[in-house]
C-alpha cells in the first residue's frame, strides 16, 4: 500500500462487495449470517442494480416472475406475491427494494459509491480499494457482483454532441416519465430493450422511426395477470420449485425435450410450434433438442417465425426488412407484447441501416446515407458491453501488479475457473463472472448458486485457518477450454451478437458464456469444493483469524 493510500484510509472490512442487485443484496446477506464485517458499495442512491438503472418504457423481465426471485428463504418465497408472469421494471424495483428492508441490508451498503481501483497487496494479503471521493477502504475479500450487461454501449455516432433534441439511452433512463406526446422520437437498435419499447412509444409518440440494423427473432410472451390459485399453488410448493429451478438446464424448471425436429411429421413439428407460440416464452427455443446444434432443425424454427412475420405485419416490404436470417436463438431469444403488430400502424416506419447505415446525428435529427430524419427525441437501444465490460471498467490488479485487462489481454485471451476465481487474483470471487451460465440462466437462480458457493468457500478458509484461495492455472486453462468445446458444439459461435462481443467494435470475438446447463454447473461446483476445493491453492494463516468470526 501507498503511503497515499494508507494517509486515504478509511476503512477495513472482512470483505468489500461492489454492486446491491440481486447478487451483491444476497452476498451480504450470506456473509453478515456467517459474522464477516462487510461493505457494499453501489454507484446508484439505492438498490436494485439492472432494474434500478434500465427504467424505459415497456421494459420488464423474461423469466416467469415465479421463478425469477430469491429462493433462499421461503418465508420470503410466502410474503412476497407477483402480480403477473413477466413483470415490469417498477414491480421487479419493488421487489428488491422489499428484500432489503426485510433482512435490513441498507446499513452495510453505501450508495452513491464507485469503486475506481482494486489493488491485491501481497504484503499485507490484503485489497486496498480505492473509492471515487477519494479514499481507500481495505478487504481481504474482493467480489464483485456488477452484473453482465451493466456498462452500457453508446457507439460514438458522429454530430451526437450537436443534436439539439433530448436523447436518452434505455440502460440510463431517467427517474421521471419521459412524455413522448406529440413527438416525433426515433429509436436506435431493435435487441431486447429496443422491441420492448417500440410498441410502447409507438401508442404515445405522434411519429416512430425505427432504426434497425439486424432484426429479430421474437416470439409473443403472453403475459397476464396471476390468479390468487396459481399463487397459492406456487407458495405451497416452494421447495419442489426450489429443487426444480436449481437442477434445470435454465435455472427455471421447463420440460426437457428427447426429439429432434428432425424426426418427427411436419404437422407434428407445426402443432408443436404453434403451440409454443399460443402458450408464449421460449417455448420454440426448447421445443426440441436439437434447435441449438443442427443448423437444418434450427431454419425449421426460424422459418416458423418468419412466417408468423409474414402473417402478423400487413405491408409486405416492411415485413421483408423484419426478416432474419441468422440461426435463430443464437443472439438472446427474446419475447415481446405486440412487437411486430406495432409495425403496422401508420405512426411507425421502419429504416433498413444496415443497407442505409447512419451517416451522423445533426442538430435535428438522424442523417443515413438515403437522407435525414428530422426527430425531437432519440433513443438509442444500443445495449452493452457484456460479459467482461464491467469488470474491464475498473482498474483490478492481483499479483505482481498485473491488471485483469492486462492477464486477460484486453479481452482477447479472457479466461477464468468456474467464471468465480482468476489465476493469479488471490481471495478475488466474481458473482456470474465470464464462463458461467450467467446471462444463459434465470439470473437469480445461477446468482444464488454463486453466492452460496463463494460463501461457503470463505466460511471454509476462516473454519481452516486459511489465509488466500487462488485458483491454479492449469485448473484455469482446463475449464475455460471446456466452456470454448462445449460452446463450439452449438450454433451460438457461429453468429456475431452481444453474446461474442460484436456489438463493440475492437472487441475480441469470443463467447463467454458455459452452456453445459444451470444443474450441470451447480453440480460441478459442488464436487470441486467436496473435494478439497480441488484446482485452488490455499495459504494457510500465520496469525489466528477466527477473532473475525462474531
Amino acid at each position: 500500500m501507498t503511503s497515499k493510500q494508507e494517509a486515504n484510509q478509511i476503512a477495513s472490512f472482512d470483505a468489500v462487495v461492489i454492486g446491491a442487485g440481486f447478487s451483491g443484496m444476497y452476498m451480504l446477506y450470506r456473509l453478515r449470517e456467517a459474522g464477516l464485517s462487510t461493505r457494499v458499495y453501489e454507484a446508484a442512491d439505492g438498490v436494485g442494480g439492472t432494474w434500478y438503472w434500465n427504467r424505459y418504457p415497456g421494459a420488464r423481465c423474461d423469466s416467469e416472475s415465479i421463478y425469477y426471485n430469491y429462493t433462499f428463504s421461503e418465508e420470503l418465497y410466502r410474503e412476497w406475491t407477483w402480480s403477473s408472469r413477466y413483470p415490469e421494471q417498477p414491480e421487479i424495483l419493488k421487489y428488491l427494494n422489499f428484500v432489503a428492508d426485510k433482512f435490513n441490508l441498507r446499513t452495510d451498503i453505501q450508495f452513491e459509491t464507485r469503486v475506481q481501483a482494486a489493488h491485491y497487496d501481497e504484503d499485507s494479503k490484503r485489497w486496498q480499494i480505492s473509492l471515487n471521493d477519494g479514499t481507500c477502504v481495505s478487504a481481504k475479500y474482493f467480489i464483485t457482483g456488477v452484473g453482465c450487461l451493466s456498462a452500457s454501449n453508446l457507439p460514438k455516432f458522429n454530430g451526437l454532441e450537436n443534436y439539439k433534441g433530448d436523447w436518452y439511452h434505455t440502460g440510463h433512463w431517467p427517474h421521471t416519465k419521459v412524455d413522448f406526446t406529440g413527438k416525433r422520437v426515433g429509436i436506435v437498435g431493435t435487441g431486447s430493450s429496443g422491441v420492448q419499447a417500440i410498441p410502447v412509444i409507438a401508442a404515445e409518440s405522434a411519429h416512430l422511426t425505427v432504426f434497425q440494423r439486424t432484426p429479430q427473432y421474437s416470439a409473443p410472451a403472453r403475459n397476464h395477470p396471476y390468479d390468487a390459485e396459481y399463487i397459492r399453488e406456487a407458495k405451497e410448493n416452494f421447495h419442489e420449485i426450489k429443487k426444480q429451478i436449481r437442477e434445470s438446464a435454465g435455472g427455471a424448471p421447463a420440460e426437457v425435450p428427447t426429439k429432434s425436429a428432425l424426426e418427427v411429421t411436419p404437422e407434428e413439428r407445426l402443432a408443436k410450434f404453434e403451440e409454443a407460440w399460443e402458450v408464449g416464452g421460449q417455448g420454440i427455443f426448447t421445443s426440441f433438442y436439437d434447435i441449438t446444434i443442427n443448423p437444418e432443425a434450427n431454419e425449421l424454427a426460424a422459418e416458423f417465425i418468419r412466417s408468423k412475420i409474414r402473417s402478423i405485419v400487413t405491408k409486405p416490404d416492411v415485413a421483408d426488412k423484419l426478416m432474419p436470417s441468422y440461426y435463430y436463438g443464437t443472439k438472446r431469444p427474446i419475447i415481446d407484447t405486440d412487437y411486430y403488430e406495432t409495425f403496422n400502424r401508420d405512426n411507425v416506419s421502419l429504416v433498413d441501416v444496415k443497407k442505409n447505415p447512419i451517416a451522423e446525428i445533426t442538430e435535428t435529427g438522424i442523417r443515413t446515407s438515403e437522407g435525414e430524419y428530422e426527430l425531437d427525441a432519440i433513443v438509442f437501444a444500443t445495449g452493452f458491453d457484456g460479459m467482461t465490460g464491467p469488470l474491464l471498467k475498473m482498474d483490478i490488479r492481483g499479483k505482481d501488479g498485473v491488471s485483469l485487462k492486462e492477464k486477460w489481454n484486453g479481452g482477447e485471451d479472457t479466461r477464468t475457473y468456474l467464471g468465480v476465481a482468476n489465476a493469479g487474483f488471490p481471495n478475488f470471487f466474481m458473482i456470474t463472472g465470464p464462463e458461467s451460465p450467467s446471462v444463459f440462466s434465470n439470473m437469480p437462480a445461477s446468482i444464488e448458486q454463486h453466492v452460496e458457493w463463494v460463501s461457503d468457500c470463505i466460511e471454509y478458509m476462516v473454519a481452516n485457518n486459511l489465509e488466500t484461495v487462488e485458483a491454479n492455472v492449469e485448473a484455469e486453462e482446463a475449464w475455460s477450454k471446456h466452456c470454448r468445446e462445449v460452446a463450439e458444439a452449438t450454433l451460438f459461435t457461429k453468429t456475431e451478437s452481444w453474446y461474442t462481443g460484436a456489438n463493440i467494435p475492437g472487441k475480441t470475438r469470443r463467447f463467454l458464456i458455459y452452456l453445459g446447463g444451470v444443474g450441470a454447473y451447480r453440480q460441478k461446483c459442488t464436487e470441486i469444493a467436496e473435494n478439497g476445493y480441488e484446482g485452488f491453492t490455499f495459504e494457510r494463516s500465520t496469525a489466528d483469524i477466527q477473532g473475525s468470526i462474531k
